[in-house]
């Protein structure tokens, strides 16, 4: 599988990749410029959002998007529309959001990091549909990736520095029994955003392993898609039949003669259909 460069070195660190038909087919971040990028026939467009870093967007259930910016929730109601202030989710200047994603019951889940990454540092916020926030990881030290499995009965965790692709029941909405998944070796990259197929298998970008690896639904690894950027911060499947995997990649801390197309989007078909998204209730 050879990933097509399907945007250009657009981002500065290209980050949440999602697809959605409701508002227009990709939509990524690009986190330092606190902008929401869109894929549209005629190019890239961007919206700018946080002025300090934007972490992720997701649509909303009756139109709109939700968006988790460096330590504000914003909410718009028309995709390409305004963008409100409605939530604080902390008031510590060392630490942002970083990645989440909505649980099958549509509340948004988002987690956090230290910019210096001490341990510990982060957690993880459940928000519900009238923006009641619970702490549902008291401590994290790099939280990224999120997702859910076909049937909304198993979760996957990415603290990035575990080096693991961690697994929790999911009990009457709840996290339990958090447990390893899959462990990525020191010398393969760190484990970054990830979604989840419709076959169960799991898709984890490598940041500084310069791949996504695929993991069927037990954690054994069935595919390595290598790319010629050093840092894959996350994917996302998409496309009208949501075979295409699009991934975001990162030129954040590389030399400015890196020489390489750090901070594009690429896509590839690895055979299996991913999983359509689900939209924030609030």
């Amino acid at each position: 599988m050879t990933p097509e460069n399907v945007t250009g070195p657009v981002a500065h660190h290209a980050e949440g990749p999602v697809w959605s038909t409701g508002w227009g087919g990709l939509r990524w971040v690009d986190g330092n410029a606190g902008d929401l990028l869109t894929l549209r026939t005629d190019g890239v467009t961007r919206q700018h959002i946080d002025d300090e870093y934007l972490a992720f967007a997701r649509p909303r259930a009756g139109g709109g998007l939700v968006a988790v910016g460096a330590r504000t929730l914003y909410l718009a109601d028309d995709v390409d529309g305004d963008v409100r202030a409605v939530a604080s989710l902390g008031d510590d200047p060392c630490v942002r959001m970083n990645d989440g994603c909505c649980d099958p019951r549509g509340r948004l889940l988002a987690g956090s990091m230290a910019y210096d990454a001490a341990a510990d540092a982060g957690s993880v916020l459940r928000l519900d549909a009238d923006l009641n926030v619970t702490t549902v990881l008291p401590r994290a030290t790099i939280s990224n990736g999120v997702g859910f499995s076909p049937d909304g009965r198993r979760a996957y965790y990415v603290d990035t520095a575990t080096h693991r692709i961690d697994v929790f029941d999911v009990a009457e909405g709840e996290l339990r029994g958090r447990r390893a998944f899959a462990v990525i070796p020191a010398d393969q990259g760190s484990p970054d955003g990830l979604t989840v197929a419709a076959d169960g298998s799991v898709w984890v970008a490598l940041w500084g392993g310069s791949a996504v690896h695929g993991y069927d639904a037990t954690g054994g690894l069935i595919a390595t898609i290598e790319l010629p950027v050093p840092q894959a911060s996350a994917c996302t499947f998409g496309g009208d039949d949501l075979d295409t995997l699009y991934i975001t990649t990162s030129a954040q801390g590389l030399p400015a003669d890196h020489g390489t197309e750090a901070g594009s989007v690429f896509a590839v078909q690895p055979g299996v259909r991913g999983i359509p998204v689900t939209p924030f209730a609030g």
